[in-house]
């Protein structure tokens, strides 16, 4: 395989386990690890509420100037990958092959100890800002609050969320405080129908300690 293409499909790899939540979907399923989230007695939350509430969050998570996130995905193709990110359009992705940083169209990648760049076209860098599309699912999104819980430590509130545009998919949705989300928890099967979980955890919201400069 020619190097070019080897790197392009090492860097696709994140892209494809975000976009792996638009394939065929099952219901959403129970909590995550017991290890970080512990249950609390729920208070009621009526559906229109819980949209309302799970909407805001999209918009503010959408309109963070930075933030750090962690996925990890469990299945067929187990990974485990981190992404820091500062507006518009700067984004370092630490995968087990090496530290990928993208500064506007251009994708800088180290992969098995080389070095090369790499133009980006504009479309690709949306699944990896917004890999659930929340911002096309608002239009068909319905939400259900299943309780209060704690991630790390920190209170959230827990939702199960169903979107049917631009493709059905169900996901788990926790929201912190200021209404940002904390963690996504998405099941489903791939279109060989195996399992997967892909499990996104969200912290340092807005973080001036954030930079990502090009790589020298």
């Amino acid at each position: 395989m020619p190097l070019r293409t080897a790197l392009l499909s090492t860097a696709t790899l994140l892209i494809l386990s975000g976009l792996a939540a638009c394939q065929r979907t099952p219901p959403a399923a129970g909590d995550a690890t017991a290890s970080t989230v512990a249950p609390v007695p729920p208070h009621r939350v009526s559906a229109t509420d819980a949209v309302a509430e799970v909407k805001a969050s999209m918009h503010r998570f959408l309109d963070a100037r930075s933030f750090h996130a962690r996925m990890e995905m469990d299945g067929a193709h187990p990974m485990t990958s981190e992404m820091e990110y500062v507006a518009p359009d700067r984004y370092r992705i630490t995968l087990p092959t090496g530290t990928q940083t993208v500064i506007g169209s251009m994708l800088y990648m180290q992969v098995n100890g080389r070095s090369t760049r790499v133009p980006l076209p504009p479309e690709t860098l949306a699944p990896w800002r917004d890999p659930l599309k929340l911002q096309q699912a608002q239009q068909g999104l319905s939400a259900d609050f299943l309780g209060e819980t704690e991630i790390d430590g920190v209170s959230a509130k827990h939702y199960r969320v169903r979107n049917t545009v631009p493709e059905p998919v169900a996901f788990e949705y926790w929201i912190g405080a200021g209404g940002l989300p904390l963690r996504l928890r998405h099941d489903g099967t791939d279109n060989d129908g195996r399992a997967y979980t892909v499990v996104q955890t969200y912290a340092r919201y807005d973080d001036p300690a954030i930079t990502i400069e090009t790589p020298r």
